[in-house]
């Protein structure tokens, strides 16, 4: 067995996720910062939030089309789940900085804890939930954080 250090997809994965925290990193400060562009940073930072939540969504479809062991009634659930937070998104990008952080960070808990819900019915890997937890939190909190853009 590949020790951590040398596991190739767990690697990737990390890279790959922590890679897409990039924009919430520098989009939510930016929107905060700059003055005569903060909407335009806000925008940008809420219509990522929304695509990556979304894109979140569409693992349990994966895991309801590949994960050995789960029932018939369970694959359904995950189905069902996966198109939800896409549902979440898309009004999001209809509101005001506030409410779009709040409906984005809510999708984005939900589905975390649908993951460690789903973890006691099928075998992530060890690294997957540590993972998705410190992305949902940066991800979450950059989302607050822009909320916060100045008005005019």
């Amino acid at each position: 067995m590949n020790s951590p250090s040398h596991d190739p997809v767990r690697r990737a994965a990390a890279w790959l996720g922590y890679g897409g925290l990039i924009p919430f990193i520098v989009l939510a400060p930016a929107s905060l910062l700059d003055h005569h562009h903060g909407w335009t940073w806000s925008d940008a930072l809420y219509g990522y939030g929304a695509i990556i939540l979304s894109f979140v969504g569409a693992l349990h479809w994966g895991f309801a089309m590949s994960a050995p062991g789960l029932k018939e009634g369970r694959r359904v659930r995950c189905l069902v789940w996966s198109v939800v937070p896409a549902l979440i998104a898309w009004p999001a990008l209809l509101l005001a900085p506030a409410g779009a952080a709040a409906l984005l960070v809510f999708g984005f808990v939900a589905h975390y804890l649908l993951d460690r819900r789903l973890a006691r019915h099928m075998a992530f890997p060890a690294w997957y939930l540590p993972l998705r937890l410190r992305l949902t939190t940066v991800a979450s909190l950059s989302l607050i954080l822009g909320a916060f853009v100045p008005l005019g």
